[in-house]
């Protein structure tokens, strides 16, 4: 039977190490990361589900400009993670 103390210095150590890479497991922050500033205004991230990045544009010129820029936004992407199989834009409000 494990110790008590055994356990709590594991689960410590797994927060400390979540901590240190915050952004390692969020998707979110891969996308902000790889967008530039004037581009992250225009967007809002909604789900990450099986590989697939659901974003709302926040006007059709934008949702066009996006999806012009698709395929070089995925392979950017996949060279943070390779769980990223597709990204989907959509015309949706974006609350500032």
């Amino acid at each position: 039977m494990e110790k008590i103390q055994d356990t709590i210095v594991a689960v410590m150590q797994e927060l400390r190490d979540k901590t240190r890479c915050p952004s390692e497991g969020n998707p979110e922050i891969w996308l902000k990361n790889t967008l530039t500033k004037k581009e992250r205004r225009h967007i809002k991230f909604k789900y990450f589900k099986k590989g697939i990045i659901g974003v709302d544009v926040d006007s059709s010129s934008w949702l066009y400009n996006f999806n012009l820029k698709k395929e070089h936004l995925i392979e950017r992407l996949r060279q943070k993670t390779d769980k990223i199989k597709d990204i989907y834009f959509r015309l949706g409000e974006i609350n500032k």
